[in-house]
């Protein structure tokens, strides 16, 4: 008896922290969707904003979610990230993160922004910016971003139902970061937002 009271405890914790995820994930892109309608807000041209209605997910998928082992990165080299124009913005790469999904080993950079990080509010933002084998067929074929904060752990969660795509991506008054080579993901990350291009 007492080893299945035990059971059942372990159980509901485990499916309440998979909801808890699935309900920050939900929360993310609803937030998203807002901003997107927001005439203040959104990236969307005029035209596509009046019709739009949401942007196009995967289903939320828990199983996107990883708990990443991280490595401070400490000979640091600025760098002149590669954008859609002739915009060259400063990042310098903040953390190694190693992780798995479906067993398949993934190594990625995190970079922080050389010209938020002393703008208040800004001061922990990270920037993962990433490309996957859904790019160019489900996904923009530049890649995607997640963003991330600083923390004092050697772990980091990444959601990647919060991966979303560049502004560039709707409207090309934009210009976005291209992400680096190393962060080329050789297997398909089916979560985050969608892309359909209308052209």
């Amino acid at each position: 008896m007492r080893l299945l009271f035990l059971i059942a405890i372990v159980c509901s914790t485990l499916l309440s922290f998979g909801q808890t995820r699935y309900e920050a994930a939900k929360a993310f892109q609803d937030q998203l969707n807002r901003e997107f309608a927001d005439s203040l807000k959104s990236p969307l041209k005029t035209e596509d904003r009046i019709s739009f209605k949401e942007l196009p997910f995967y289903p939320i998928d828990t199983n996107f979610v990883v708990v990443a082992k991280i490595e401070r990165i400490e000979e640091v080299e600025i760098f002149e990230m590669e954008t859609t124009t002739n915009r060259l913005p400063l990042y310098s790469p903040f953390y190694k993160a190693a992780f798995q999904i479906d067993s398949f080993p993934i190594e990625l950079t995190i970079y922080q922004s050389e010209d938020l990080k002393n703008k208040e509010g800004y001061e922990n933002y990270l920037f993962l910016p990433f490309t996957d084998a859904t790019n160019g067929t489900e996904t923009y074929g530049g890649g995607r971003y997640i963003d991330l904060e600083i923390t004092e752990s050697d772990i980091l969660v990444i959601d990647f139902n919060r991966a979303y795509n560049p502004y560039c991506a709707y409207n090309a008054n934009y210009s976005c970061p291209i992400p680096p080579r190393e962060n080329d993901i050789h297997i398909p990350i089916n979560a985050g937002v969608k892309y359909v291009d209308k052209k």
